[in-house]
């Protein structure tokens, strides 16, 4: 299946009433939310408005051995123009609140977790610019397994310890193969999952056509059944390096906003053979 780069993404006018629906119906007053994470406290008394953001956003990015140098520069520069792109900054100006937290993590095995940038707010052109900034002038890494559990772990971690007061949760990992190291995926995703997050995916297959073992396991089809979940989740296939900005793009305006694809850019397990999770575990 090849992703369809022009899907028309609904007006600004029904995103912002989308958006201002779905906080209507998932979050209580300001004055008295207590919906947290497990395992983060709530201060309702203290509670300070500028801490308050449309979205706590964890992008968890894939270093690992099998993401040459060109790949991970071609993504490192994808995030770094979405973040900063027209598009992106008026998502996050018509949101209720109009400000976001994003984190910016990478990730290959176990215990090899790194932040790029940390946890800060989005609100304007100078803002982004700034975080963006942090992840256009770090230095690239690579490392050797490919631990998604171990990645959800660390960044439920990140979202539970950090000080904003997020209206919805997402934490949006990338990859380019499954999970080899670290136990169950999918333990860890439904572990993750009770505390009312949500995870959505990037696979990234610019390689299908070169590795043999990638195009047979079909990597958007594991993401959908082994790794993303929560509320509106969703996976977008990354098939070519041309097209990593455009994908990124969209799909950082979505979580945004809040929305999701009327039609799944991936076919639903129930149309197909189910993948067998633990295949790599």
């Amino acid at each position: 299946m090849r992703l369809d780069l022009s899907c028309k993404l609904r007006g600004r006018v029904a995103m912002v009433a989308l958006v201002t629906g779905l906080i209507s119906v998932s979050s209580p007053p300001a004055e008295g939310r207590d919906f947290r994470l497990n395992g983060r406290t709530t201060h309702t008394a203290a509670y300070d408005p500028s801490r308050e953001v449309d979205v706590e956003l964890l992008l968890a990015v894939d270093i690992s051995q099998s993401m040459d140098t060109d790949e991970q520069e071609v993504q490192r520069a994808g995030y770094v123009a979405a973040l900063t792109s027209r598009e992106v900054l008026d998502a996050i100006k018509y949101g209720p609140i109009g400000r976001i937290a994003v984190a910016y993590m990478e990730w290959g095995g176990m215990g090899e977790q790194y932040m790029v940038a940390n946890w800060a707010i989005i609100e304007d052109e100078s803002s982004a610019q700034a975080f963006a900034a942090q992840i256009a002038e770090a230095p690239l890494r690579q490392v050797q397994r490919t631990s998604i559990a171990a990645a959800l772990q660390k960044a439920v971690q990140l979202m539970q310890d950090n000080e904003y007061e997020g209206l919805r949760q997402v934490i949006d990992i990338s990859g380019d193969g499954p999970n080899n190291q670290g136990g169950s995926v999918t333990k860890a995703r439904d572990e993750l999952l009770t505390s009312g997050l949500t995870i959505n995916g990037l696979p990234l297959m610019m390689k299908s056509t070169e590795s043999a073992w990638q195009a047979m396991l079909h990597l958007d089809h594991y993401y959908e059944d082994c790794v993303i979940g929560g509320p509106g989740s969703f996976a977008i296939p990354v098939r070519s390096k041309e097209g990593f900005e455009s994908a990124i793009r969209m799909k950082l305006i979505m979580e945004i906003a809040g929305l999701s694809f009327e039609t799944p850019l991936v076919q639903r397990v129930a149309g197909r053979a189910p993948i067998r999770c633990s295949m790599f575990d």
